[in-house]
């Protein structure tokens, strides 16, 4: 018998692993008061799913009790994207936004979030010996390489970094796969009773859900995707893209990147606007700017800006309107400053998240492996999209050294039908996750219905909407998706 669920399961696209939702042992849950009305527990899960009743290892958990607990519908599992971020700290901080989640939200639902495997507190991938050790070998590498004469450099440090991984982490890379974190979320939502699973997936956490509802068809009660991912380019590429183009490159983040960015322009010469870079011509003022720092860089009280960490700062910008302000404050102090000689402020690094992001992202998907495809399009994005196509095209540089592979991963299909249909959210302008790329998402998926939020930056925990948050919580309430196709925004970032 057991050989003919696996040939069945072969023949519709599953690994092995995931007869492990009858074989891997429901963790038991031992939820215990971590203030601030938060709950926190840990749970035992398989490290590898082929072997389930083998080594197991920890995640931790945490979850804000529905406040109606007469009415209550379950368990909402949050996933806060990334990969890499803390579903822990994550929710702790933001449990309580309620353009995310209103009161009328949390009184249904326990929220729960987690940090998965290679995250944070659970079974945590480890690249460096020290956080020091850590600051220092991560802060030498520039965000991406700005000439041709750079990338040697470049290459070689990420070559390294891809080798630190191995040698701490070991046979931990080779099972941090989101196909790993699906089964993971599965037993979780076993463990805390639920039939079937409520969930809201942010930026990478669409894929993660859209892997789950892939592997467990038939236990999807209700899936909310907000700033989705085109789940074959994330995964393998179309076509023989998997090998020869770098992954933000072949999903065309430059394209949104720069979408967002010509808004925040707009946005800021618009009459009333409340923007301090404002006056003139735009696009000319920062063109301008970006040649100013790139011949010499400029130092500010928030530090020195060079090409690199110009284009960085203001990429990360984009994502947050709420920001936009004072970024717009940020250029206008550059373009006032006199250039000045000094070293480029590097970021701080205090947690795992580096080392998770790839570790996660180099299982999950297909990269080219050979360094001149990204010299190639390191080019020939620069001149397609100027100041985002190239440093897009190296954001996932150590996905090309990566020495862990998770046989495990999930590569498709992606059209299996779920037992509820999935809602999509994403905003007209995404920085990170483009509307393009989130309707590609949507239309490769079986059964979808789909919110545009008329704004612009990453996700509705960016992009605050009171109206995309009372569509998506009815939507979780009842499973039906909604007949609305938008929503309008609750303020301009320069209002």
């Amino acid at each position: 018998m057991r050989s003919l669920l696996l040939a069945a399961a072969l023949l519709v696209g599953l690994a092995p692993a995931a007869t492990a939702d009858t074989e891997a042992e429901t963790p038991a849950l031992s939820w215990q008061d971590c203030q601030d009305g938060f709950q926190c527990t840990t749970a035992k899960v398989p490290l590898d799913y082929d072997q389930p009743r083998g080594t197991k290892i920890d995640l931790a958990l945490i979850r804000l009790p529905a406040t109606d607990q007469a009415k209550r519908i379950g368990s909402l599992f949050v996933n806060f994207g990334g990969p890499g971020a803390s579903g822990v700290d994550r929710l702790r901080a933001r449990a309580r936004w309620e353009w995310l989640f209103s009161a009328e939200l949390r009184s249904r639902f326990d929220l729960v979030s987690w940090d998965p495997r290679g995250i944070g507190r659970s079974a945590t991938v480890r690249c460096f010996d020290s956080v020091d050790e850590q600051q220092q070998f991560l802060n030498s590498i520039p965000l991406y390489p700005v000439t041709a004469a750079d990338e040697p450099a470049f290459y070689a440090k990420h070559q390294e970094f891809a080798q630190r991984c191995k040698t701490r982490s070991g046979d931990l890379l080779d099972h941090v796969s989101s196909a790993n974190t699906a089964r993971d979320l599965d037993l979780l939502r076993k463990a805390v009773g639920d039939k079937k699973l409520t969930y809201h997936g942010i930026s990478y956490g669409t894929h993660l859900g859209a892997i789950y509802a892939n592997l467990f068809p038939d236990k999807v009660r209700a899936l909310a995707f907000d700033g989705s991912l085109d789940f074959i380019g994330n995964a393998t590429g179309h076509g023989n893209q998997g090998t020869t183009v770098p992954l933000d490159t072949r999903q065309d983040v430059p394209r949104g990147t720069a979408e967002t960015f010509d808004q925040f322009l707009t946005q800021c010469a618009a009459p009333g606007a409340k923007c301090a870079f404002a006056g003139g011509d735009l696009k000319k003022k920062w063109a301008d700017l970006v040649a100013k720092v790139t011949a010499t860089p400029i130092t500010t009280p928030d530090g020195t800006f060079d090409r690199a960490a110009l284009i960085g700062t203001v990429w990360d910008a984009m994502a947050q309107p709420e920001t936009w302000q004072s970024t717009a404050q940020l250029l206008q102090t550059l373009w006032e400053t006199q250039p000045s000689f000094a070293r480029t402020a590097a970021p701080d690094y205090t947690s795992n998240r580096t080392e998770a992001f790839n570790a996660i992202q180099c299982a999950d998907s297909d990269f080219p492996r050979d360094t001149a495809a990204y010299t190639k399009y390191g080019q020939s994005e620069d001149s397609r999209v100027p100041y985002w196509g190239r440093p897009i095209v190296y954001d996932m540089m150590p996905c090309a050294f990566w020495q862990g592979r998770d046989t495990d991963r999930y590569t498709g299909p992606w059209n299996r039908w779920t037992s509820a249909p999935i809602l999509f959210i994403n905003s007209r302008f995404d920085p990170s996750t483009p509307l393009h790329g989130a309707q590609d998402g949507a239309a490769e998926m079986a059964r979808t219905g789909f919110l545009t939020v008329e704004g612009s930056g990453h996700t509705s925990m960016y992009v605050r909407s009171a109206c995309a948050e009372k569509v998506k919580r009815e939507y979780l309430f009842t499973g039906v998706l909604p007949t609305q196709r938008t929503c309008g925004i609750d303020k301009f970032p320069f209002a």
